[in-house]
């Protein structure tokens, strides 16, 4: 029988790259006949650079309010917050420059002001049921567009993860109409972001691409974004670490993040390193990327009884034909300077049946390609990775 599949193509209207943050924004309001803009924005670029002035400026009168104070992992408390001050400056469109966390807290604000959501208890009635269906929503009317800073590329789903931090844990709230209108892909303004937090956060890239490969879900439109996604990180990012300043391999790194997406657009489920990611962000504030880091090679090795052939893909699309995929990954992370293991990050055997327990409660780990039907196997991954 010949392979079946459904691919749906999402609301984003565009992809501007290699044009200035402040002039794409600035055209891209225009576009969308926005009055009232609502900056949501990196503190760092807006304390210690003039990156946020150049937008301001360039909006002019139609700047209604900027919110730069969003937390790693997007805590509910920030996102009503943000709600709150969007409401009071009676946005009609909200502008994020920053990294992941900023950009899901404005996905989640849409779904705030959408459905006068304002406190954080109620945003208990949007999250996904128990069986997995979303909750009727009203759809979002003030629209999102965004510069990101970093290389996760959230910007590219309708998916926000939010931390309930009553729990510990990270939420994912959906609605078509949550991914933003526009992403402008600008290099330049990416030179003040960290370095470790640049690599890392192109590791995640890198994940997205590797996991999209070898799911048992994979589809060809699929495997064309990622396959090409993963060849221009892996080429961009060393690039980067050896100069900073190559605003070039700085955009094939924000290419390579756009295309690593493919996966996920169209129905591909993410594994175990997205799922086991979820639970060291939420549980013990690990930085996305470093999540990524630290989880992927260990995954790998652990389904590559039951994927070695898509595996092949991965270590031929880094240049490394023939090789094991898992120890390229390897390679290459430490290559990096970023963290390799658990105990890296001071996260040790006692917490394993913990972190076990609620991996499997994430939406990827029951989907990874080597069937996981309990915590114990999630705990043989985690101690690969200790």
């Amino acid at each position: 029988m010949p392979q079946t599949g459904r691919i749906a193509f999402g609301n984003m209207e565009a992809v501007t790259f290699g044009r200035p943050a402040a002039e794409a924004v600035a055209e891209e309001v225009r576009r969308c006949e926005a009055e009232h803009v609502f900056l949501m924005v990196s503190g760092t670029l807006n304390r210690a650079t003039d990156e946020i002035a150049k937008v301001r400026r360039a909006l002019g009168n139609r700047c209604a309010g900027v919110f730069d104070h969003m937390p790693p992992h997007t805590p509910r408390h920030a996102v009503i917050e943000a709600a709150a001050m969007a409401r009071e400056a009676g946005a009609d469109l909200i502008a994020t420059i920053g990294g992941g966390s900023v950009t899901d807290g404005a996905k989640a604000v849409q779904l705030c002001l959408a459905n006068d959501i304002r406190n954080a208890e109620a945003l208990d009635d949007c999250r996904p049921r128990p069986d997995g269906t979303t909750p009727d929503l009203h759809p979002p009317t003030v629209r999102q567009i965004t510069v990101p800073t970093t290389l996760s590329a959230g910007e590219f789903s309708a998916i926000s993860g939010v931390t309930d931090e009553r729990r510990k844990v990270k939420e994912l709230f959906r609605h078509p109409l949550i991914i933003p209108r526009a992403v402008m892909l600008d290099p330049a303004i990416t030179v003040h972001t960290p370095e470790w937090l640049w690599l890392s956060t192109g590791i995640r890239a890198v994940d997205h691409c590797v996991e999209g490969i070898c799911s048992g879900e994979a589809n060809p439109y699929a495997d064309a974004q990622a396959l090409h996604g993963l060849s221009l990180l892996t080429r961009g990012l060393p690039r980067v670490k050896t100069d900073p300043a190559d605003i070039d391999a700085r955009l094939d790194c924000q290419l390579g993040s756009w295309l690593s997406m493919g996966p996920l657009a169209s129905g591909v489920p993410m594994g175990a390193s997205h799922g086991i990611g979820y639970v060291l962000g939420a549980a013990f504030d690990i930085p996305h990327g470093h999540t990524s880091c630290i989880m992927l090679p260990a995954v790998m090795k652990w389904n590559k009884p039951v994927n070695a052939e898509r595996q092949a893909l991965v270590a031929a699309a880094m240049g490394h034909p023939g090789e094991d995929a898992g120890e390229v990954l390897d390679a290459f992370i430490a290559g990096l300077g970023m963290p390799r293991s658990l105990g890296a990050v001071k996260i040790g055997p006692e917490n394993f049946d913990r972190m076990a327990e609620q991996a499997m409660r994430t939406p990827w780990v029951p989907r990874n390609p080597r069937s996981i039907k309990g915590p114990a196997q999630v705990r043989e991954i985690l101690e690969l990775a200790a």
